[in-house]
Order: structure tokens, then sequence, then C-alpha cells
């Protein structure tokens, strides 16, 4: 069985790692070139890097600091924020992404997945989906959470891998930030509609967490931010109360 995946995420705003609840009432979480570099050393899998504002700001991701970055690392490294075309993409990949994420780019131009995709492969392309509870069912939202949209977020994120997404990002906006465990019955129904890996976040707030979350549902990864930001959750003792529960972890 393949090992399940941890990665930190990184929201960035003006240069400076943030965290809220719900997508709002940010606060200050660091320098994320310093907290790239803690996590490689401490056994994270992977490294999720978002400019948050870049889109709703409608600019580009910073490439400087995410070179400063890509330097600190020597894990998978994904990238999302402001990338609307293949030249985009292609600039990041060159700073040293080995992944990007789009998620408002993909649902307003969904032909831009096929793009990235026939430019540089499947694995390559991360769809990042933030979803909220709206009238009794999960509506996709853009714009760092701002806009709501009529798309139901199950068949939108089919959609998205019949064009050649590689992997979903999966964001509860009900849950995130809230520390009251992951959003697994609406995980679950996702990973049984499609054969991609899928990446869970919003919700974490104890190990026990991700316990619930891997064994209840079928996602390939689990995403955190201010757990591990503000040191609430150590990914070393992470992986290990994961083995002790007989889910594969890379140590």
């Amino acid at each position: 069985m393949l090992s399940k995946r941890i990665i930190p995420c990184l929201d960035v705003k003006d240069g400076r790692t943030v965290k809220g609840v719900n997508f709002v009432n940010l606060s200050d979480a660091g320098d994320p070139v310093e907290l790239a570099w803690q996590y490689g050393q401490q056994g994270a899998d992977e490294l999720v890097f978002l400019d948050i504002t870049a889109t709703h700001e409608r600019r580009k991701t910073m490439i400087e600091m995410v070179k400063s970055v890509a330097r600190q690392l020597n894990i998978p490294f994904t990238i999302g924020g402001g990338i609307t075309s293949v030249a985009d993409a292609e600039a990041l990949l060159n700073a040293g992404a080995d992944k990007i994420s789009i998620n408002s780019a993909a649902v307003n131009n969904p032909l831009l997945i096929e793009e990235l995709a026939n430019a540089f492969g499947v694995q390559f392309v991360v769809v990042a989906v933030d979803t909220k509870f709206v009238d009794d069912k999960n509506l996709v939202h853009l714009n760092g959470g701002r806009k709501i949209t009529a798309l139901e977020t199950t068949s939108w994120i089919k959609e998205a891998e019949s064009r050649g997404a590689g992997e979903i990002l999966l964001t509860s906006m009900d849950h995130d930030g809230t520390k009251n465990g992951f959003d697994c019955g609406l995980l679950a129904t996702v990973c049984n509609s499609v054969n991609i890996p899928v990446i869970a976040s919003g919700g974490a707030g104890s190990k026990q967490h991700f316990v619930d979350v891997f064994q209840q549902t079928g996602v390939d990864a689990a995403l955190a931010a201010s757990v591990f930001h503000f040191g609430e959750i150590a990914i070393p003792d992470l992986k290990q109360e994961l083995k002790k529960n007989s889910i594969p972890v890379r140590l």
C-alpha cells in the first residue's frame, strides 16, 4: 500500500505565512522560507505554498519567494495562486515548483486544466477546490472563498479529473481553522467518485483527526497549517501515531 502523505500548507499574504478561521481573521504565522526549511527537516512528505490573495488582487505569485523556498527543500513543492496560463505555470516550474495548484482559474476556464496537463503531464496539475455547505449542498467557492458558484463540488471534481487533473486538494471552508476534524463524509464521497489522489484539507486539530481521515476515507494525503505552524502537532510525533494505527507512512 502506498504511504499516506502529511503536507504542511503555507498560506502566504504580503510575504508572510498567515492562518485564519473559515478563511477570515488572518493572523501571522511566520516567515515562509524559514517554515519551509523546518518542515523539510521534520519529515514532511510535501509542501504546499498558496499565495492566497493573488487571484483576488489580480496579480501573479511571487516568483522570488518561490525560488527562495525551493532552495530550502528536498521534498515535492506545490505552488498555487494567480496561475491563469501555461506561461505562468512554466515560470513557477523554472523557479523550483514540482507541481502547480489552480483553483479559480480552472473554474473560470476549465480548458486550462487540459492545457496544463498536455504541456507538463497530469502529475504536475493539482486542482484545488474550496467548498462550503450552502442550501443543503456543497458548492464550490472562488477567489479565496469570497465568491460562491453554482457548481456542485463532487460534479466539478469529476469534471476536473476528466480534463486532466492529476490530484485534488479539497478544502472544507466549514471546517477550515476550526480544529474540529476533517469533513470525512464529504471526503469519502469524493474519494469514491474519482480515481486520482485526493488531499484532505480543513479542520485538523489533533493527531486523532489525521487517524480518522485516513481510516474513514480514501484520501491519499492530509494537509494542515496552523497546528504545524504553531507547534501544536510535531510531524514526527504525528507519523508515529499514524504508524501505531497501522496507517502506512514514510518515517
